[in-house]
């Protein structure tokens, strides 16, 4: 996997994390996840920022967005208990083939 990608990996984890923070930190009134949220956030665009040096704008906020998508989701289902429907889970599913597309089949994710 290039190095790339491995930056891009790393800076949605650090996102999800954040978000997932966000939650528990119950609208910034808990110190320890406020602080999470502020550090993963930024680690996230740093981590971002060298990811783009190789990968287009484009393709590397698809795979973030949908990868953060799916993330949050299962991450809100396992760590806060909310519930995810059948519609919610086809749109995600659809979300993941979009980024499968993407990079089985465009030339746009190749550098």
């Amino acid at each position: 996997m290039p190095k790339s990608y491995i930056f891009l990996l790393v800076a949605i984890l650090t996102e999800t994390i954040a978000t997932s923070a966000l939650q528990a930190s119950q609208q910034f009134t808990r110190l320890l996840p406020s602080v999470i949220v502020v550090l993963g956030y930024a680690l996230s665009f740093y981590l971002l920022s060298h990811a783009l040096k190789t990968i287009p704008v484009g393709i590397a906020y698809a795979v973030w967005s949908g990868l953060g998508i799916v993330l949050i989701a299962l991450i809100g289902w396992w760590v806060f208990g909310q519930r995810i429907d059948l519609p919610a889970v086809l749109g995600m599913a659809l979300i993941l083939a979009g980024i499968l597309v993407i990079h089985l089949f465009s030339k746009s994710a190749a550098h």
